[in-house]
């Protein structure tokens, strides 16, 4: 702990942000890095906590806690408050494998429990580690790490998302040879066509995927397992499968009108935007254009936001997100204390755009959705809902009740569906013949990762339902140890 009052001295520096109205006008990221002076200030309010709360990665009734890959935090911010880059760039790289997708679109749960955040705004501990990242890249001290010697097992993993990709890169290292399979054109799962550019742009994903084929890592793309190549295939050619498919069944809407045209999963509609932009700049028009249509997001999560920013970007005339929940509180309440994250009201960047190009918050809270509507050519033409009320019924639980009176009708030519997820998709897994949860997921022990099927394991979203990336890559680290376990009756990895 370099500077012991720190935390006293130095207030907490938000990473600068482009204008929202400037950024509408292109896909590329928002935010920018802080200044090297401003990080290093940043990073001596640390305070080297007895017991640092920010790396435990648990999760309290059901939220996550603290970092899952566990980084070693205090470390890493003294060295950089130092700075000591090149040192703070070895430490971090010691329990996370991509510290630039973290450090982009993480939601960050190390700083809802970071011990300055009970009084105090907290340490900027994603700003820090995207930096030392960065530049780590920048001057050159990310090179391939090629294994010495290689153990002669071989290793399929289907799905190239964040699980998928950090399970090869443990093994890789480890001395394996790894095949990763990828349905899509493009490696990175979600990655790449699920997390629009204006939060992760895709040359940071590309120069990840080049470094991990350098290394030694076979990537097979267009090429999805149960189809283009079967699971009994797989199985015979390789000592070892992980099954990293995460979880991209998609809850759908079961209303009247769900049928009309323009009505669409938020995926759906995010996927083609990214892939029709990295394809041609939108010029092979194979995306789904909101330009000049008023716009509708049914569910409130971030997937809903992603939507908004993209509408806002492909010029709609309107957009709102609605959320059956209320308005979140301005301060934590007594149900949401430290050192979970708090769960209070923000204005994340697609909200803010929304803000500066229509003037005022996209979000619509307490809102049902009763039916959608078509005209005479089926096209969709409005939406109709009602407002609800969150109560306490006789058994002490919480329900949602309808208001009488607050009908109203919408108009929309576009309405996308983020509701969440339902679970791995199936068919590849009854292929492998693997056994599912109730909740559609892999039967799969955490820690453990192995199926009912010989050699077949299981990490990821496609284990745990959809969840956040850096539960995605301590899943797949520790399924790389388990694996190796298996093959060589010990490991060493971490």
């Amino acid at each position: 702990m370099g500077k012991a009052t720190g935390f006293i001295d130095y207030k907490r520096e938000k990473a600068p942000e482009r204008k929202p109205l400037t950024r509408l006008n292109d896909w590329k990221e928002y935010s920018a890095p802080l200044p090297d002076q401003t990080l290093r200030t940043q990073g001596a309010r640390c305070m080297d906590c007895g017991t640092p709360f920010c790396h435990i990665g648990t999760e309290i009734n059901g939220v996550t806690s603290g970092c899952p890959i566990h980084n070693v935090i205090p470390e890493w911010n003294d060295l950089v408050y130092r700075g000591q880059w090149k040192e703070a760039l070895d430490r971090l790289l010691k329990t996370n494998n991509f510290p630039e997708f973290t450090g982009r679109v993480c939601p960050a749960p190390c700083e809802g429990s970071c011990t300055l955040a009970i009084t105090d705004p907290a340490v900027a501990i994603k700003s820090i580690e995207r930096a030392i990242i960065d530049k780590g890249f920048e001057n050159g001290w990310i090179t391939p790490r090629i294994p010495e010697k290689r153990t002669g097992k071989k290793i399929a993993i289907v799905g190239s998302g964040p699980a998928g990709l950090a399970s090869a890169d443990q093994l890789n290292q480890a001395g394996h040879s790894v095949t990763v399979f990828e349905r899509s054109d493009r490696a990175g799962g979600l990655l790449t066509y699920g997390i629009p550019n204006m939060k992760l742009e895709k040359d940071i994903v590309e120069r990840r995927i080049t470094l991990l084929t350098q290394e030694g890592i076979d990537f097979v793309t267009n090429t999805e397992v149960g189809k283009d190549i079967t699971a009994d295939e797989l199985r015979a050619q390789f000592d070892s499968v992980i099954l990293c498919i995460g979880a991209q069944k998609q809850r759908d809407l079961g209303l009247e009108g769900r049928e009309a045209k323009g009505v669409h999963f938020a995926m759906d509609y995010l996927s083609t935007s990214t892939k029709s932009l990295l394809d041609s700049n939108f010029e092979d028009g194979q995306f789904i254009d909101a330009e000049g249509k008023d716009v509708i997001v049914i569910g409130g999560g971030d997937t809903g936001a992603d939507c908004v920013a993209t509408a806002l970007r492909q010029k709609c005339n309107s957009v709102v997100q609605f959320g059956k929940h209320p308005v979140l509180p301005m301060a934590r309440t007594s149900d949401n204390m430290w050192p979970v994250p708090p769960n209070v009201f923000t204005l994340e960047y697609a909200y803010e755009e929304a803000e500066a190009a229509f003037g005022e918050d996209p979000r619509k809270y307490s809102i049902q959705t009763k039916k959608l509507v078509a005209d005479d050519d089926g096209n969709l033409k409005e939406l109709h809902t009602i407002q609800m009320e969150k109560v306490e019924d006789e058994n002490g639980l919480y329900v949602f009740k309808e208001l009488p009176g607050t009908e109203k009708i919408w108009p929309a030519q576009l309405v996308f569906i983020a509701i969440g997820f339902e679970g791995a998709e199936q068919p590849l897994l009854k292929q492998f013949g693997v056994n599912t949860t109730a909740r559609n997921v892999v039967d799969a022990i955490y820690g453990q990762y192995t199926t009912n099927i010989e050699a077949v394991f299981a990490a990821g979203d496609a284990r745990r339902g959809q969840s956040l990336i850096v539960w995605a890559i301590n899943e797949g680290r520790e399924a790389a140890r388990e694996v190796d376990r298996y093959l060589m009756g010990s490991s060493n990895l971490p």
